[in-house]
């Protein structure tokens, strides 16, 4: 099923009109992540603050819906955005390492993962990692589900 299509179905249902989503999928394992969010286990997650404005690209919004998709652009389900806050990634706190659900689910996992996944995209775009850049956190709930 397409974004539009499961779209289209939750805002038919739910009465909601002329509201935009973004459809989008997570980083580096996009099935295994939007397999966790549909179990309840993902809750959050985080993005690095410097390729927002080097993309030009707006924060995520309290209230906003998302279409998660799978690695081949299939929609898995619907999320809304319940919390964003802009923290130095060595001041992520080990609760939204843990809402981010992956791996132990622990701090030194996140960082450790986290550290690797920014210092990549960085690096594309001519930017170093460092421990105090910015990090954008953002904590979701799910609205709809097949």
């Amino acid at each position: 099923m397409t974004d539009k299509e499961l779209w289209s179905r939750f805002s038919t249902e739910k009465g909601i009109r002329d509201c935009e989503y973004s459809a989008w999928c997570f980083g580096s394992e996009p099935d295994l992540l939007a397999q966790l969010v549909l179990e309840g286990t993902k809750t959050a997650t985080a993005s690095a603050y410097p390729l927002y404005k080097i993309e030009d690209e707006e924060l995520p919004q309290v209230g906003e819906y998302s279409v998660i998709l799978d690695s081949k652009d299939n929609a898995i389900c619907i999320i809304q955005t319940k919390k964003v806050y802009v923290i130095p990634f060595n001041e992520v706190s080990s609760e939204h390492a843990y809402k981010e659900g992956e791996g132990d689910r622990s701090l030194e996992f996140w960082r450790r993962v986290h550290q690797d996944f920014f210092s990549k995209f960085l690096e594309e775009v001519g930017l170093t990692f460092c421990t105090d850049m910015e990090v954008v956190c953002e904590e979701f709930e799910v609205v709809y589900t097949l």
